[in-house]
């Protein structure tokens, strides 16, 4: 089961939040997970936010997957290495077991094949269910990728949608 949230106008760090939010309160309640949310840390007006990824499951540190550029710089601040190191505690973390994934975005990596789009498949393979963000701009590539898998699913059904696919038999 592949579940996606999408918000429109989406205000900054809002899909982050209510991802956490649902990783917290499934954890409470036994949830083995892997996946990784983010937070960003807020330097005040004019200033690029820190990006980091707490990668559920794992007792490690974050990973900050921003680089800071400059002021004048327009190029993406995303570090794809630090991205792929995510990906990688995440791999382990499901090799250690995981009852359901949640990953913070669908995002450009992985529609051009990188980023957390391997772990998306890993797990789907291994039959665990995944919830992810999926920013408006992104859902054609994001539909062109999980074809029939994708699931809707609205913010106030997320908790609800991740039990649920909890204890559905495999497709």
């Amino acid at each position: 089961m592949l579940g996606f949230v999408t918000i429109d106008n989406d205000a900054p760090g809002a899909a982050d939040r209510i991802l956490a939010e649902a990783a917290r309160l499934l954890a409470e309640r036994g949830v083995r997970l892997a996946g990784a949310v983010q937070f960003n840390i807020d330097h005040g007006p004019d200033r690029d936010c820190d990006m980091d990824l707490r990668i559920l499951g794992d007792d490690g540190p974050e990973i900050r997957i921003s680089q800071s550029l400059g002021s004048c710089s327009q190029g993406c601040r995303l570090d794809t290495d630090a991205l792929m190191q995510a990906a990688g505690r995440i791999v382990a973390v499901l090799d250690g077991g995981a009852d359901l994934v949640i990953l913070n975005k669908f995002g450009k990596q992985e529609s051009r094949g990188g980023g957390f789009r391997e772990v998306i498949a890993r797990a789907l393979d291994d039959e665990i269910p995944v919830l992810l963000y999926v920013p408006p701009e992104m859902l054609a590539d994001f539909h062109a990728f999980a074809g029939d898998l994708a699931q809707p699913v609205s913010a106030a059904s997320m908790q609800d949608w991740c039990l649920g696919a909890l204890d559905r038999p495999a497709a």
